[in-house]
């Protein structure tokens, strides 16, 4: 019954976007669909445990669920097919009735200042090692493009979560990563607008949705193996583990216990989580700036 109720909200909220987005009262432009389609529809990659992470810029609060109204309506029907997100607890699990909507349509409830060791974290990885699909805001929060901080003229996103880089660490094998660029969703729903147009979508906006190519995974291969470069053997020990099927968390965790017991361990750790998820960010970035330029901020063409 539990599944069934989930795969009924979660196709009733697919359906409602899509119609959105069919109705005439925005346009949407979707470009390389086809790169999470192909993952999705991989059932090999699902046997070996491999699971699915899409990453993107949060520009608005219906990033989630309105870009994934562009999904073929299929998708929706299989759990194997649909995202799993996280969710701010003060946002939308905030009465009985929102807490049963979003768990329902799979977002998992997560506490913001409670760090990277929570349920939701840990369920996230678990769901990856099962080959499912989850969806990461690596923001944590929305921010729109006049915001963005900028450097000699070039706009970036804020900080990506460090939590980022746990979840991609510690799945059993390496998921697919495949970084997105929304545009568009900002100027459909600004942030402080008064009550009540705050809560209601703008009409005659242009969307758009971009997918770029997966990362590949020797990108945060190498920005591990720069992490432990000075702790001599370490990365010999890594490059073993990535070739005998294991993946960084397992090998890292026993290089550590070998080289940096203690807080240092900690701070180690803390320093590798952070650099896969800054590779992960430069892609977000980079291909948000050949969809929307140096400022990040253009709409899609």
């Amino acid at each position: 019954m539990a599944e069934l109720l989930s795969t009924v909200t979660i196709t009733a909220t697919g359906l409602l976007c899509k119609a959105f987005l069919n109705s005439g009262l925005c346009s949407i432009t979707v470009s390389n669909l086809h790169i999470l389609l192909d993952a999705l529809r991989n059932d090999e990659r699902r046997r070996r445990g491999q699971g699915v992470v899409t990453i993107a810029n949060h520009i608005s609060t219906l990033d989630d669920p309105l870009a994934w109204g562009t999904l073929p309506m299929g998708l929706y029907l299989n759990s194997n097919t649909t995202r799993w997100s996280l969710g701010a607890s003060e946002i939308m699990f905030t009465n009985p009735l929102f807490s049963a909507f979003f768990r329902k349509g799979q977002v998992l409830e997560t506490f913001r200042g409670n760090g990277i060791f929570q349920p939701s974290v840990d369920i996230a990885i678990k769901r990856l090692n099962e080959g499912h699909w989850v969806h990461l805001f690596g923001e944590g929060k929305v921010n729109q493009p006049p915001n963005y901080p900028r450097t000699n003229g070039v706009a970036r996103l804020p900080r990506f979560k460090w939590g980022v880089g746990r979840i991609l660490m510690e799945t059993a094998v390496p998921p697919l990563i495949i970084p997105m660029w929304l545009t568009g969703f900002d100027k459909l729903m600004p942030e402080n607008r008064s009550f009540p147009y705050k809560y209601f979508p703008r009409l005659g906006i242009r969307l758009g949705v971009a997918f770029g190519d997966p990362i590949p995974i020797e990108e945060i291969t190498a920005a591990l193996s720069a992490s432990l470069i000075t702790k001599g053997s370490v990365e010999s020990n890594l490059s073993h583990g990535l070739h005998s099927g294991g993946w960084v968390s397992r090998t890292i965790m026993q290089a550590e216990e070998r080289f940096a017991p203690g807080c240092k361990q900690k701070r180690h750790m803390d320093v590798m989580r952070s650099d896969v998820t800054a590779v992960v960010q430069r892609a977000v970035e980079t291909l948000g700036r050949k969809v929307s330029g140096n400022l990040l901020n253009k709409s899609h063409s």
